[in-house]
């Protein structure tokens, strides 16, 4: 299983409602659009509370795209990365994230079975 995480951050103004509001009533449709073909699951994940007096997270939201191989995670990016969505995608990300900021990883995820265990 290959995953996707995406750390992003709100452009400067937004309050941490609006950009919540517009992430998930407009970007997370292009995100649909683009991942549908590809991906098994697309995850937006808000922190609301850092624990142990830790400080709170630097992001806004941790954005998680599965795939069920390496060829279906390069198939979407071949696709998200093509002119006519690079345009769309961009266009929409100027208005929501401060784009500089964004971290992305790819990482092989490992579950643990609890019921087992």
């Amino acid at each position: 299983m290959i995953k996707v995480v995406t750390l992003l951050f709100k452009k400067s103004g937004l309050t941490k409602e609006a950009f919540r509001d517009y992430y998930e009533t407009h970007h997370r449709k292009l995100g649909e659009k683009y991942l549908a073909p590809h991906a098994l699951r697309y995850v937006r994940r808000y922190p609301i509370l850092a624990g142990d007096g830790a400080d709170d997270p630097e992001f806004d939201v941790m954005m998680e795209v599965w795939f069920d191989s390496y060829h279906a995670m390069e198939a979407a990016m071949v696709e998200m990365t093509a002119d006519t969505a690079q345009a769309e995608l961009a266009a929409d990300e100027e208005q929501l994230f401060d784009r500089d900021r964004t971290q992305s990883f790819i990482v092989d995820e490992c579950e643990s079975d609890l019921d087992e265990a």
